[in-house]
């Protein structure tokens, strides 16, 4: 006979475990060795596909970027949704749904901004959306593409696409040169260059007079595929960028400089051929650093010594080669560090917390971590 009140009990149970499995699972934890003691490196999301870029919400929640074409709210108590309302978005090759930015007045209108690579028939360009976020964090309204490269291509590689918001509130946006090299130097194209632009999308105030003719949004050029970006304690803007073989370069980002790509570089070509004319030439920028081998940087942030005060004003930069975290200190920045984990598989992005923790993504391990100090 059949004890219908027992297998009631088992179905609640089955069910119970079923539930609890889909919740925001416990993560597991390691330490690791720093210069400055041991850290903690904790699972805050997983099972991200390819994540590119994260940002985070006042009272906890955060904002997560994956390349297909995904925006995800996570909420502070860890669980997620996917939020609607993004345009058409070009998901080839290393483009797709890229870098994410929370300006400091979120809280006052709940405007967002994201670079994306738009497409436009066999074509595709690098473009920046600006959007606000619904009050219940499920939609995007009032979307706009305010910007978007001078010339797109069948290319689908060297997007660049990081932001930076500056002290006025403008927007840096970095374009890679989208494989076409020669495009870098060349004033009247958006390609290889870092812009600044309004949060409208038109040309910043102050920005450089290259000459008649020249795009008028274009701060620096000479770049050939910058995703590091940021400010730092001074108020000082840097990029970093990936060479070819060898030369990932870190800058110091100047009001119109040329940064030399293609005509000068540190590295060479996949061939092994030589680039351009060599390290040096007059009017071209140097780099306050470079790697050889490269280390293919994507993110980066200088941090404030919140939670470690020796660490105040470094710079860390993930690998997407050698999967791990550069810490970059001194006056000039040179490498001190490795930060080495099995969790920094291609890391796509570092960021500091308001609380003063590290956060970064790997695309290997689809998740987001956060290090925080061991003792």
């Amino acid at each position: 006979m059949i004890n219908l009140r027992g297998v009631l009990l088992m179905l609640r149970s089955v069910l119970l475990v079923l539930v609890l499995s889909n919740a925001q699972p416990v993560t597991a934890q390691e330490v690791v060795t720093t210069d400055a003691g041991p850290a903690r490196i904790s699972q805050v999301v997983g099972d991200l596909d390819t994540p590119w870029a994260f940002g985070f919400l006042p009272g906890g929640a955060m904002l997560v970027t994956e390349r297909p074409g995904r925006l995800l709210y996570i909420a502070a108590d860890g669980s997620r949704h996917e939020i609607v309302g993004l345009p058409e978005i070009a998901a080839r090759g290393q483009g797709g749904l890229l870098d994410l930015l929370i300006p400091l007045d979120f809280s006052r209108n709940r405007e967002i901004f994201l670079t994306f690579s738009e497409p436009h028939g066999r074509t595709v360009g690098t473009a920046v959306l600006r959007a606000r976020l619904s009050d219940d964090n499920r939609h995007l309204r009032n979307t706009s593409t305010i910007f978007r490269m001078s010339e797109f291509s069948d290319l689908e590689r060297h997007f660049g696409s990081r932001l930076a918001e500056a002290p006025d509130r403008t927007l840096f946006v970095t374009i890679g040169e989208r494989g076409d090299r020669p495009s870098a130097q060349d004033l009247q194209r958006h390609n290889g260059s870092i812009v600044h632009i309004t949060r409208d999308g038109g040309p910043a105030p102050g920005n450089p007079d290259l000459g008649a003719d020249t795009l008028p949004e274009i701060w620096s050029f000479g770049h050939r595929n910058p995703q590091g970006l940021a400010f730092d304690l001074n108020g000082q803007l840097w990029a970093i960028e990936h060479g070819a073989r060898g030369g990932d370069e870190l800058n110091r980002i100047r009001k119109g400089a040329n940064y030399g790509w293609p005509v000068i570089a540190y590295g060479r070509h996949y061939s092994g051929l030589p680039i351009g004319e060599g390290t040096h030439k007059p009017g071209m920028e140097q780099p306050e650093f470079y790697w050889d081998p490269s280390i293919a940087p994507s993110g980066m942030t200088f941090y404030s010594g919140r939670l470690w005060p020796e660490w105040r004003g470094d710079l860390f930069v993930g690998s997407l080669k050698f999967d791990y975290i550069s810490r970059l200190e001194g006056s000039p920045l040179r490498e001190a560090e490795q930060i080495q984990t099995p969790q920094a598989g291609r890391v796509r992005d570092v960021r500091e917390a308001p609380d003063g923790s590290l956060f970064f993504l790997s695309v290997d391990t689809g998740a987001l971590y956060r290090i925080t100090p061991a003792q």
